[in-house]
């Protein structure tokens, strides 16, 4: 039920500066009872002189709310826009009994843009202030990019990273104090980068010269740093990640993941997608890590162990590749099913042994709805004025469990 007799304003206030007020956001501010918001916020609006209520979480607001039925007209007062990375969304379902309207203020994206004098419509947009964000995916896709952030362990995170990923080339331009007399854009190649020169700001341009813009990433073999280590082949690869139907915000284990073959063309795919990459060869872990690197894959977790030991401890997943099992395969079955019984799974049996044990987990119910595939490939290879094709050894490829944009058209 509504509560009509108090109405909360949920106000964009921009950068912080008053000049960075909308007109609207103005008469808000004026006409209200009380202001309500972090501290940060509410001090740059002590020149209204309105009651203040410090504070950010939505339980506290809602119960100060209830609390102060004598307050008619609220404004909770939001960084920037209530739209754009804000706890504006959380506060208007604990609010859900009141009415609430939103105010819209200007970001520092689009504050920083107009100060560039860029267009941003085509740009990545990322927060990774207070969050988890994979800001390297999205650097190194895209031409533009805005960064939101804030906080010394955040500033050194970035500098790490763009180090890291070989983002030397990319230019930062560093918004500071922005809409405030000592205002300042720094301007800085990726590799000129130092934590002091991210530190307390809000937003920051990226401009990569040359981004990776294709889509349906497929990476052939020999892009991969390789050594001994087994890998998934490219025709193999390309259906097994076909078959698991990975989906936005995805959970993928990859079980023996050799060289990270399978791991890095998952996580090429979206840069929301996490990706533990599991290895029980040191080698293995460290060709992993060295191709992470190359492609620019931060969200590839490489977690060195045996499963399902190694598993134990992890997020439940939403999708897991088994690619080495160690003679653990209906052990690990077990587990990822304990951990999530709707998770799609794919695997690759080469061996009669792996095969048998594959046919024992279906009958056993470990491998639900199962589909078997038997891929053989072949490529040609040049003998004097003959092109000859070789055969590569034939992959069993089974899948099972719930794909889930099947599941989503069901329901």
């Amino acid at each position: 039920m509504c509560r009509e007799k108090q109405i909360v304003y949920l106000t964009g206030i921009g950068m912080g500066n008053r000049s960075s007020l909308t007109v609207q956001a103005e008469q808000v501010f004026r006409e209200c009872d009380c202001i309500i918001g972090a501290q940060r916020m509410t001090g740059a609006l002590e020149p209204f002189g309105k009651p203040v209520f410090n504070s950010y979480k939505p339980q506290e607001i809602h119960d100060f709310l209830k609390a102060h039925g004598e307050y008619k007209r609220l404004a909770v007062a939001l960084s920037g826009d209530p739209g754009f990375y804000s706890g504006a969304k959380k506060l208007e379902e604990e609010l859900s009994d009141y009415q609430v309207y939103t105010i819209p203020g200007i970001s520092s994206a689009v504050y920083l843009a107009a100060k560039l004098g860029i267009s941003w419509e085509d740009a990545a947009l990322v927060s990774i202030h207070g969050r988890r964000q994979n800001f390297i995916h999205a650097i190194a896709k895209h031409e533009k990019t805005f960064l939101l952030f804030g906080g010394g362990e955040c500033a050194r995170e970035i500098c790490e990273k763009i180090h890291r990923y070989g983002l030397d080339e990319t230019e930062f331009y560093i918004g500071r104090h922005l809409s405030y007399e000592e205002e300042e854009i720094l301007h800085k190649k990726g590799k000129e980068l130092a934590p002091e020169d991210l530190e307390g700001l809000a937003a920051a341009y990226v401009l990569n010269p040359g981004p990776d813009k294709r889509v349906c990433r497929h990476i052939e073999d020999e892009e991969y740093i390789r050594g001994k280590v087994p890998m998934t082949k490219s025709e193999v690869r390309a259906v097994s990640l076909a078959k698991l139907a990975l989906t936005e915000d995805a959970v993928l284990y990859d079980v023996g993941a050799g060289t990270g073959s399978v791991s890095i063309e998952a996580a090429c795919q979206s840069g929301s997608i996490q990706v533990y990459a599991i290895e029980k060869n040191p080698e293995g872990a460290k060709l992993i890590g060295q191709n992470q690197r190359k492609f620019c894959c931060d969200q590839v977790q490489i977690v060195e162990g045996t499963a399902p030991e190694a598993l134990e401890k992890l997020e439940p997943p939403t999708h897991v590749f088994i690619g080495g099992s160690s003679g653990n395969l209906k052990d690990i079955l077990r587990l990822v099913l304990e951990k999530n019984p709707d998770v799609r799974i794919v695997l690759n049996a080469i061996s009669l042994e792996t095969v048998k044990e594959a046919m024992e987990a279906l009958e056993e119910g470990l491998l639900p709805d199962a589909e078997i595939l038997q891929l053989t490939a072949a490529k040609s290879r040049k003998l004097g004025a003959y092109h000859m094709m070789t055969g590569q050894n034939p992959v069993y490829i089974i899948s099972a469990g719930k794909q889930q944009y099947r599941q989503n058209e069901a329901e």
